[in-house]
């Protein structure tokens, strides 16, 4: 698609590639007893597995290692703290440059058996969910690995989303405990996290134990019978717990990601498929040496954070680096002022990000000593040309390998990906797939698409470890999302195209979903948030082109009876959203509509939206069909106008 192929500038032994990709065909001719040697030889085993995979897409089952037995808190901790307890396990750098803490194996061990005992004497025990709600601080990854120990099931809560949307991942699974902070500041912003909890927790709740962090220090009213202070709690804690014995196929984590109808998924990951596949791909992938410091600026509110701040470096026993803040506080020089003073060989972020800093221009990065980089990355979202370049060149200096990733939380860890040691990059093509993946393209017949060139709906063959098992609670609804769109394969959701030397360049969301700053937020989750503004009779959400964020949420809105089309309904419906979400899911832009255009069985026809809103009216194919085609014109009038 592009003039330029891009030369890996670390100029690395060839023979390198030529070992992924013969153990790469090793993956594909036998899976199980593929990844069964690799579960051997990379965890610890209380219990060695015997059995690798038992997966079978068409009969919606999916299990790995079920006869395994482990603990994943002794693989990312212990093992490391054995043999090097000083070595730095976690450096956290604060919402402010000069706030920086740095974490040894050993320390965080401590810290994650004192959590570990805490949990227990709350009456927390194995299966038990436990939403933590918390800023990227130390004690976020001291909550996950204690849940990890104990064997409870940790359910991470972004930390900018709203009362409402932590209520209703609370219910949910019914979490009996929440970990929380006082509040704490994202850049300038103030987040008032105690605050949020006691909007969330007011009615009924399943939650009995609130563990109060302090964070900001400030003042925050105390539920008597339900909050309990970690500084006072803390002191009277053993450092000593033993790891729970946990099966394979027992559940590790749940994560909520937005789909395309309005409640969220809590898609559930197990604990020896997980861990390996995460491990895996972030040894394979980014090729961090044991004493070399990987930054990946993820929040451990999404997937990302969850695999490569946390499960995937520490159980290779490398230094993460955690960051707290922003990319553009205090400036847009943030990023490159904590390489300098961290020396970190990664560094892993999201397009937006780069997009975001890349209109600064490139002398900014050029003031900082990039030098000690030699691997970076993107995620989150497709990379646009221009991006990819700019990260290449300003931010690499044309001396780092560029690992495009895409995967998903449902996937676990990276599924196409260039690797660091691969001989050459192609911009916007994510590139090949890792051990065990096996994409196919499908037509919308479901037929195999063979050659090149043309955008089809991605799918994957076969099951990997890091597969989430389920949604919770929700099994059949994980079963029409993923496994039932053509049967035997898993269903990704999204397009894709393929280059002629099988490199795969992602395309974006095939369904209702939206990409915004690499957050994904579903329609149909934001038209339900619309729709308790109380002014609104319907409302179609879309995403917009945005240069920086990929996405911009978009809105049209038909409005009751009696309500004005004005600055005021349009700050009412932003709030609406922003309390029933949170800030990233407010329209960026809100249109006010007659009437939606619509099928005759009522279905809204976003895919007309979206060419309306691109300026291609010209290209909306029949329209006769719908209900009241003189919908779409009056749209189209309403854009002429404008």
């Amino acid at each position: 698609m592009f003039k330029n192929n891009f030369k890996n500038p670390l100029n690395l032994d060839p023979n390198l590639a030529v070992e992924f990709a013969r153990k790469y065909h090793q993956s594909l001719l036998d899976p199980s007893a593929f990844w069964l040697a690799e579960a051997r030889s990379r965890l610890d085993w209380i219990s060695a597995p015997e059995i690798g995979s038992q997966s079978n897409f068409a009969a919606g089952q999916i299990s790995w290692f079920a006869d395994g037995v482990l603990n994943v808190c002794f693989n990312v901790l212990d093992r490391h703290a054995l043999m090097a307890p000083e070595k730095v396990a976690i450096i956290w750098q604060g919402n402010e440059p000069e706030e920086i803490r740095k974490i040894s194996y050993g320390e965080l061990l401590a810290e994650v058996c004192r959590m570990a005992n805490f949990l227990k004497q709350a009456g927390i025990k194995k299966g038990d969910r436990v939403t933590i709600y918390l800023p990227m601080i130390p004690e976020l990854v001291v909550a996950m690995l204690a849940c990890a120990r104990i064997g409870a099931v940790h359910s991470v809560v972004f930390a900018g989303f709203s009362a409402t949307a932590l209520k209703d991942r609370i219910t949910d699974c019914g979490s009996r405990l929440l970990i929380t902070a006082d509040s704490f500041y994202r850049g300038t912003k103030e987040i008032e996290l105690k605050k949020i909890v006691d909007q969330a927790l007011e009615g009924d709740s399943p939650i009995e134990t609130v563990l109060l962090m302090k964070r900001s220090g400030k003042n925050v009213p105390l539920n008597s019978t339900r909050d309990l202070l970690w500084e006072s709690e803390r002191e009277n804690l053993s450092t000593d717990c033993q790891p729970q014995a946990m099966s394979a196929e027992d559940p590790l984590f749940i994560l909520y990601t937005s789909g395309s109808t309005g409640k969220p998924k809590g898609l559930l990951h197990t604990q020896a498929g997980y861990l390996l596949y995460a491990a895996t791909t972030f040894d394979q992938i980014f090729g961090v040496r044991s004493d070399e410091i990987h930054f990946c600026a993820a929040d451990c509110g999404w997937i990302t954070g969850h695999s490569y701040v946390v499960y995937g470096p520490l159980a290779n026993g490398v230094t993460s680096l955690m960051f707290e803040s922003v990319p553009n506080y205090p400036d847009a020089g943030r990023y490159w002022q904590t390489i300098e003073k961290h020396r970190p060989t990664t560094l892993y972020t999201a397009p937006t990000a780069i997009r975001a800093i890349a209109k600064e221009g490139p002398e900014l990065p050029k003031k900082y000593d990039l030098s000690s980089l030699r691997v970076i990355g993107s995620v989150g979202e497709p990379i646009n040309y221009d991006a990819w370049l700019w990260y290449f060149k300003v931010v690499g200096g044309d001396k780092c390998a560029l690992v495009d990733t895409w995967w998903q939380t449902e996937t676990g860890g990276i599924m196409i990906s260039n690797r660091w040691f691969d001989q050459e990059f192609v911009p916007t093509y994510a590139g090949p797939p890792f051990w065990g993946i096996e994409p196919i393209l499908l037509d919308q017949a479901n037929k195999p698409f063979e050659g090149g060139g043309s955008e089809q709906r991605l799918f994957i063959k076969s099951s990997w470890p890091g597969q989430a098992r389920t949604i919770y609670g929700d099994r059949d609804r994980y079963l029409k999302n993923y496994l039932s769109e053509a049967s035997g394969y898993y269903f990704t959701g999204d397009g894709a195209m393929r280059d002629d030397r099988g490199n795969y360049r992602i395309i974006g969301r095939v369904d209702d979903v939206l990409n915004v700053a690499g957050h994904r937020l579903g329609s149909a989750e934001i038209e339900s948030a619309i729709a308790t503004s109380g002014i609104v009779a319907e409302a179609a959400v879309i995403g917009g082109e945005d240069q920086i964020k990929g996405n911009k949420v978009v809105a049209f809105c038909v409005l009751k009876d009696n309500c004005s089309e004005d600055a005021e309904s349009i700050k009412q419906i932003c709030s609406a959203v922003r309390e029933q979400i949170g800030g990233i899911a407010v329209p960026a832009e809100i249109y006010f509509v007659p009437s939606l255009p619509k099928t005759r069985s009522g279905k809204i026809m976003r895919r007309i939206l979206r060419k309306i809103l691109a300026g291609e009216v010209d290209s909306l194919g029949d329209i006769s069909t719908l209900a009241d085609p003189g919908a779409v014109k009056d749209i189209i009038d309403l854009f002429v106008k404008s």
